[in-house]
């Protein structure tokens, strides 16, 4: 069988169901194997971005190693 008339079938079966969670469940496996992810963003995270975005140009940011000093300070200290 062909991947094109593989398609075709999957299609005509697909139509065919009404189970809207088992939809939802095909969706989510087709959604993993989709060759281009878009990612899509409510309001809340944009803004949370672009407010990050400024700290970090305002240089309010700690570099990882340093932070996992500090972390490793935190951790060692008694």
């Amino acid at each position: 069988m062909k991947t094109v008339e593989l398609k075709n079938i999957l299609i005509h079966r697909i139509a065919e169901i009404n189970d809207k969670s088992f939809l939802q469940a095909i969706k989510t496996i087709l959604d993993s194997k989709s060759e281009s992810k878009v990612l899509t963003l409510t309001p809340e995270q944009r803004n949370e971005i672009i407010a990050s975005k400024k700290e970090v140009e305002q240089g309010l940011f700690i570099e990882n190693d340093e932070l996992e000093k500090e972390i490793d300070g935190w951790l060692n200290t008694k």
